[in-house]
């Protein structure tokens, strides 16, 4: 198969992704990576994705095995070719699914990494001792993240009007598009409020008519001068790992995602249900909540060892 023809099979699924199943860029950037690199092996083994066989696509896993990929990361690469696969299948492409009779790699479950609450405070604390406008977007991002847990990706693409109104709930787009609402901390509150004074200072000048001394028109909250018209995930993360070192906190325990998995063990550690974290994170599946059962089993598991006095005691 030409080369081309297999591009455009791989447009043609990612297209599918994002109309029928409403994929989100980062996660369509991610698909075509995956598949492009799919094809590739295909390719040198003098193969294409519509004359694979499932000894192709087992002869390209143990490749990703040979190469040092985490099981975590060939179980997502896999996942990516067996719906590329179906689309296949479905489309008439081929007649079968080489995918389907092939095992994900066996990988041990991963508990998310967190922030104790004396570490929010310090990051929370050193974000309320930045000067100047910098310093009133940065608390306000910090605790907007800490506030919902909500995803990088849908902090920074906050819509403007989603809180221009000095609001209790926030509504927040996650994945599919969906929309969830996702209740606001007073301090969350405070600290947005005090941002949208100074909103303006971040939106690029309005260089038409001769008026580049005023600000322009951003329909994001937290506007930028960049491509993408909002501050980036990038962008947030340097922020906040700037933010660690001046807190004390080591900068290689803070994320985005680690302000998100600490809000919801944070929270389900003072007696909030599953179900109802389950809709604030937007998780489609309450069995991708439940791990955070796990986190304060395993934390539970640890004061017990380190603080009852039967746990090491001596025998016989």
């Amino acid at each position: 198969m030409a080369k081309a023809l297999t591009s455009s099979l791989i447009s043609a699924f990612l297209e599918m992704m994002a109309a029928e199943r409403g994929a989100s860029v980062h996660t369509l950037d991610a698909y075509r990576r995956d598949l492009e690199d799919y094809a590739s092996s295909l390719t040198s083994g003098k193969a294409d994705p519509v004359s694979a066989s499932d000894a192709d696509v087992r002869r390209y896993m143990a490749e990703l095995g040979s190469a040092g990929l985490a099981p975590r990361t060939q179980a997502r690469r896999l996942s990516a070719l067996r719906q590329f696969h179906k689309f296949l299948y479905s489309d008439g492409y081929r007649n079968d699914d080489p995918s389907s009779n092939i095992d994900s790699p066996q990988q041990g479950q991963t508990l998310p990494k967190f922030l104790s609450i004396e570490e929010i405070d310090r990051l929370i604390i050193s974000a309320t001792n930045h000067p100047g406008i910098k310093g009133k977007r940065l608390l306000a991002m910090v605790e907007l993240m800490y506030a919902t847990g909500m995803r990088v990706s849908e902090l920074v693409e906050l819509p403007f009007a989603a809180a221009a109104r000095d609001p209790q709930m926030l509504i927040v787009r996650g994945k599919g598009s969906k929309e969830r609402l996702v209740p606001l901390s007073d301090p969350a509150r405070d600290a947005l409020r005090d941002y949208l004074e100074v909103r303006d200072a971040f939106i690029p000048s309005d260089k038409s008519n001769g008026q580049a001394d005023r600000p322009g028109q951003s329909s994001y909250l937290f506007p930028s001068r960049g491509k993408t018209g909002h501050l980036t995930r990038q962008m947030f993360l340097k922020m906040i790992k700037d933010l660690a070192i001046e807190a004390g906190v080591p900068p290689s325990k803070v994320s985005p995602h680690v302000l998100r998995h600490s809000f919801a063990s944070h929270l389900l550690a003072n007696g909030a249900d599953l179900r109802s974290l389950q809709k604030m994170l937007g998780h489609s599946d309450i069995s991708t909540t439940q791990i955070y059962t796990h986190v304060l089993e395993s934390r539970l598991r640890g004061l017990v060892q380190e603080h009852h006095p039967l746990a090491t005691r001596a025998i016989g």
